[in-house]
């Protein structure tokens, strides 16, 4: 399957799918790193939900959040979160992670990154130009958020190679030869908060 994600499609058929369908691990490789705020359809455990509700904690509810309390949820439900990103995140962000880092969640920077990616448990894949920002994804209104295209895929000859590249960058491996070291004193650094 190979399907045409454009504009405001990138967050409930990107984003939302890959959060939706992820059982462990969500890597995200993105350039700019925002506050996002998105209208998505949470996980709910069957013990909280209440009794005689087994069908509604499959489904979940729709709630507005952050994207870092998006995160947490994942991280209450074992997932691991891995982001990687070049730019420094938002201010918005940085305050949102100030609260508190979701216990799944493993950040780091290479100013190198350009790369645009969601990869839900290594057989879905989010692959294209939108970055996790509000703009990028589609979360603004239809007359400010941006122009955007991609693909969203379960084939695995498109996502191993991917996946490998940024679990490569991730993990320092590309950091030794690395020609732009002057611009990234701390490599691989962490949000410092």
């Amino acid at each position: 399957m190979v399907q045409l994600i454009l504009n405001e499609q990138h967050l409930a058929g990107a984003l939302g799918e890959a959060i939706a369908a992820c059982r462990h691990r969500l890597f995200i490789a993105t350039a700019n790193v925002k506050d996002l705020h998105i209208t998505i359809n949470t996980r709910q455990p069957a013990r909280s939900v209440g009794k005689g509700s087994a069908s509604r904690a499959k489904r979940g509810r729709l709630r507005t959040q952050s994207i870092l309390n998006v995160f947490r949820e994942l991280s209450k439900d074992g997932i691991e979160i891995r982001l990687l990103h070049s730019g420094v995140p938002s201010g918005p962000f940085l305050a949102e992670l100030k609260k508190g880092i979701p216990k799944g969640l493993l950040m780091r920077r290479c100013p190198r990154v350009h790369a645009k990616a969601v990869i839900a448990d290594g057989r879905l894949m989010y692959l294209g130009s939108a970055n996790l920002t509000g703009a990028g994804l589609g979360a603004k209104s239809a007359r400010r958020r941006n122009f955007e295209t991609g693909i969203w895929t379960d084939e695995l000859s498109l996502i191993d190679p991917v996946l490998d590249m940024l679990h490569a960058v991730f993990s320092g491996r590309e950091c030794e030869a690395c020609g732009r070291k002057a611009h990234c004193p701390v490599p691989l650094e962490e949000p410092r908060l």
